[in-house]
């Protein structure tokens, strides 16, 4: 296998070790999103595979003498000749480093929308417990026991009443 091929498979094999797919899964709210990874696993799961059994192995060597028997040694030796001057070229990768910043700031951009995320939950959190409790007590609840809780309502009444506007 060239230096390049086996490169490649080592990467992708670290890369299919490290990712948490059970992790990632149990993020996952909806039924069309659970739909997209799985085949988003499957199609790792398959180009890796491809990868491993593919570029893994090294190609077998051909039988030239062999062909010498069935052709002839002069017509084998051109083709031997021609075979061997093959020059497979290196891989040069110009395209990760181009895109390797933007998808760092993405990374960063990405953990922040995570971070203000995970607080706008929390405080909807708070906020659905908040109304809940207050449903719950909302039949047994009085005027006071609800303006103890919203004194601005209160003293929004208190004005309305203190100076005779009754929202005619």
């Amino acid at each position: 296998m060239s230096g390049a091929g086996k490169k490649v498979v080592d990467v992708a094999f670290k890369a299919s070790k490290s990712i948490d797919w059970d992790g990632m899964a149990k993020m996952i709210v909806s039924e069309e999103a659970r739909r997209e990874f799985a085949t988003l696993r499957r199609a790792f799961d398959e180009v890796n595979t491809t990868l491993q059994t593919k570029f893994s192995q090294e190609p077998e060597p051909i039988d030239w003498e062999y062909y010498r028997k069935g052709i002839g040694s002069r017509l084998v030796d051109m083709y031997k000749e021609a075979y061997e001057s093959v020059e497979i070229p290196k891989y040069v990768d110009k395209v990760t480093p181009e895109y390797k910043p933007k998808f760092d700031s993405l990374l960063v951009e990405l953990k922040e929308a995570e971070q203000k995320s995970l607080k706008e939950s929390e405080r909807l959190e708070k906020e659905i417990a908040e109304v809940r409790e207050l449903k719950e007590k909302l039949s047994t609840m009085t005027a006071d026991e609800y303006f103890a809780k919203h004194p601005e309502l209160k003293k929004k009444f208190d004005d309305e009443i203190r100076n005779d506007y009754w929202g005619y």
